[in-house]
């Protein structure tokens, strides 16, 4: 269940950066961040896969809120 809500929030991310709707991916983001911890402390997901899965998204939200 971790991992699928997970990946919801991952491609419901991926989608609001594509369409570069910074202010709603922003919204989103802490959400996404809840999810990928959670499966990480379930070890659902390694550690330092969470890390840069909350990475990758903060660097492309910021990269479009330019």
């Amino acid at each position: 269940r971790r991992k699928k809500a997970m990946k919801d929030n991952v491609k419901e991310m991926g989608k609001l950066l594509v369409a570069k709707r910074a202010t709603d991916a922003a919204k989103l983001l802490p959400a996404l961040y809840k999810t990928i911890d959670k499966a990480a402390k379930n070890a659902t997901i390694n550690k330092n896969t969470a890390a840069r899965m909350k990475s990758r998204a903060a660097k492309q939200l910021a990269a479009i809120s330019k």
